[in-house]
């Protein structure tokens, strides 16, 4: 049999060429001659190009350009980007209301005729918030199918503020309005009127306070109070009004909400009947024992992390909540009181159900995504799976959308300075020798390898959206240069001294790295593969060891790691105030290289190591752009220590702004042919799923289907 892709005729033999030997080669490149893999990639590269099998329109926003789509939609400047002109402009302002659009009907799903509620009028807020769909008004109907995983990217989660799609803007969502003190220490927030939970119970400030209060500043709840909340309290003014105070300014706050803002606020009318303060300890302990829990505490974290059978009892703020939990499939359905409409006052979401499924392996993920068993599927998705996805998409049940991941790096790799062996975290202090290892990595035959040359080889800075973004700090080091790597190991004195090709220590013992990695969400297996390949070529012996996420937290937390990797997001403006990869001031299982240091700033020097003039230099910066009100001062000072990191790799990164596969059906609407990917915009937050929907008979998101219908930001 012949297949054709675009006129271009392919037998079918290459079709399980590609398919069946592509990955399971990628993983053996430790047991094989790099130059034979190469031979397979590029000839799989060439194939998939010629076949159109990775899509033609991914976007690079590094470069400020749009690969076979319109060069302009992005700005030359990376820190001025243009997003795609048929974004609608409404995804960057404050949401309007129906009252200043002049929205006066509005209407629910047909689903919600037979259920006894109110009339829709009733359940809406006073003056419903207004989203705008991504072009067309869509149609109610339909179950989503998802992996369970997907909970994370796919529903919308609502807090008081929220992130707009430039991923730099605070907007507000469930508060109308918010107002910061001159002097960062007090934020106060007004309410919408008249949203309630999926309960019909009123939406209040008591809901907040129950959780910055009863929670964050309980010992048993959270033995050591989050830096977010240290020296704060909140206080209700009314049931709309409420504030949050600080002993020390805390303007970080607002970035703060704005992204994890569901995680701020619980129905208290439902949580309370679980906390001490508000029933006899003697009862709570029986009735929380009665459930099969330990304490009031994991029942509470496992309720609100939607981990067990009762995540269906406490009602939502979200688009979808939770009807029927079991270990294997969780189902959600409209929330009746969900707070927002669409420009024709229909109530959102479109969708009626979601449908999630407890799927056993990312190979049989990446198996249902391609068959059209998933009506949206990214999470587990990585970049070697884009040749199975695009051949799935022949059927026409699916369409692969090409995203990118705003990672600064896919693998961020990370020296334990603090690390008990003192002969190695001494080696990793000799700047000439984290300089030799970047100068040893081919960042573009990684590229070509791992990404069909579509990623960006950079270090680890910000996303070219930041403010903080300078190009130059991107490309510090990451020219491919073996032989000066050679001569910087030579000038410490790591010398090959029996002959085995691998470098010893100038004392002739050994010199040995293990690099223990989890492998999630980017493609760290082959990459680490790659780099320990290339490190080895010029003399430095690197053991790689995949863990899972007890074993990592544990061993990282206890500073027993010696090398790690992991993605580097948080680089936004979002997330920027937290300088989690260019200064000790952040520990755990994603960032093991100065737990000593970290505890030591912490502290204030009760426990840990006082670290060296140059990194409490770092801290001492960090710190001032945590607390400082001056954004320019911010700016600033975010700038120092990414300059910094460009000069003394503290991190070395690998590839990064690299394509993200987001398969969905191929009636699903409303989905942005190009978007960002990751934590930072919680994936799809901006991009609006509630407005979401399936069509049966229409054309392809991304293709004719924009018009001009929300082309308003030229």
């Amino acid at each position: 049999m012949m297949g054709n892709f675009d006129g271009f005729i392919f037998p079918e033999w290459l079709y399980s060429f590609l398919i069946s030997s592509y990955s399971r080669t990628l993983m053996k490149l430790s047991l094989i001659k790099l130059s034979a893999c190469k031979t397979l990639f590029w000839a799989t590269c060439l194939a998939v190009s010629f076949g159109h099998v990775v899509a033609d329109d991914v976007v690079s926003v590094d470069k400020g350009t749009v690969d076979g789509g319109d060069k302009n939609r992005f700005s030359e400047s990376a820190n001025d980007p243009m997003w795609p002109r048929y974004w609608p402009r409404a995804w960057f302002e404050p949401l309007k209301t129906a009252s200043q659009l002049g929205i006066t009907e509005l209407s629910q799903s047909p689903w919600l005729d037979s259920h006894d509620l109110p009339p829709v009028e009733q359940r809406l807020p006073v003056d419903p918030v207004v989203v705008t769909p991504l072009a067309d008004i869509g149609r109610y109907g339909g179950t989503m199918r998802i992996d369970r995983n997907e909970w994370l990217t796919f529903p919308n989660v609502e807090g008081s503020l929220t992130i707009s799609a430039d991923m730099r803007t605070v907007l507000p969502n469930l508060a109308e309005s918010w107002k910061l003190s001159a002097d960062g220490r007090r934020l106060t927030m007004t309410l919408r009127e008249g949203v309630k939970w999926s309960n019909g119970v009123p939406h209040t400030s008591d809901d907040y306070l129950f959780v910055f209060n009863d929670l964050w500043h309980n010992e048993e709840y959270e033995p050591v109070t989050r830096r977010i909340a240290q020296g704060g309290r909140a206080v209700k003014v009314s049931d709309r009004i409420f504030y949050y105070e600080f002993e020390d300014p805390n303007p970080q706050i607002v970035n703060y909400i704005a992204h994890y803002g569901n995680f701020m606020l619980l129905p208290k009318h439902y949580y309370q009947n679980f906390h001490p303060a508000y029933v006899d300890r003697e009862t709570l302990d029986r009735k929380i024992a009665d459930m099969g829990f330990i304490s009031w505490v994991m029942f509470i974290e496992a309720c609100r992390l939607q981990d067990i059978e009762e995540s269906a009892e406490p009602p939502t703020m979200d688009a979808f909540q939770i009807v029927e939990y079991t270990p294997k499939r969780t189902r959600m359905v409209r929330n009746p009181y969900y707070f927002k409409i669409d420009p024709a006052g229909q109530q959102l979401p479109y969708i009626d159900a979601v449908v999630s499924q407890d799927i056993e392996s990312k190979e049989v993920i990446a198996a249902m995504s391609a068959t059209g068993q998933l009506d949206f599927s990214a999470y587990e998705l990585k970049t070697q799976d884009i040749p199975l996805l695009k051949l799935g998409e022949l059927s026409g049940d699916i369409q692969v959308l090409i995203w990118n991941r705003l990672h600064s790096v896919d693998v961020a790799i990370e020296f334990n300075y603090n690390h008990e062996d003192k002969k190695l975290s001494s080696l990793y202090w000799e700047r000439r020798f984290r300089v030799a290892l970047s100068l040893a990595l081919n960042r573009e035959e990684m590229n070509q390898i791992i990404y069909f040359g579509r990623g960006t080889p950079r270090q680890v800075t910000a996303h070219p959206s930041s403010r903080m973004f300078v190009p130059e700090y991107a490309t510090a080091y990451t020219q491919y240069d073996p032989d000066r790597a050679r001569s910087l190991l030579d000038e410490l004195g790591l010398k090959d001294v029996d002959g085995d090709g691998l470098r010893e220590y100038p004392d002739g013992e050994p010199l040995t790295i293990t690099l223990e990695f989890m492998d999630w969400e980017t493609p760290k297996a082959i990459t680490l593969e790659l780099v320990s390949v290339y490190w080895r070529e010029v003399g430095i012996d690197v053991r790689l060891k995949i863990v899972d996420m007890a074993l990592q937290t544990a061993r990282a937390h206890a500073g027993k790691m010696q090398m790690t990797g992991w993605h580097a997001d948080r680089v936004t403006d979002i997330f920027m105030p937290q300088m989690v990869w260019w200064a000790p001031v952040h520990s755990g299982f994603d960032n093991t290289m100065w737990n000593d240091w970290v505890r030591w700033h912490r502290t204030d020097g009760e426990i840990g190591t006082k670290p060296p003039a140059v990194i409490r230099e770092l801290q001492q910066w960090s710190d001032e752009v945590y607390t400082t009100v001056d954004s320019e001062r911010r700016i600033e000072l975010g700038k120092k220590l990414l300059e910094s990191n460009a000069r003394n790799l503290w991190t070395i990164g690998t590839v990064g702004l690299a394509p993200q596969p987001v398969v969905i059906s191929s009636k699903l609407r409303g989905v942005t042919n190009e978007g960002i990917w990751g934590w930072d915009n919680r994936w799809t937050l901006s991009y609006h799923p509630s407005t979401w929907y399936f069509e049966s008979n229409t054309t392809i998101p991304g293709t004719t289907n924009y018009g001009a219908t929300n082309n308003d930001r030229e």
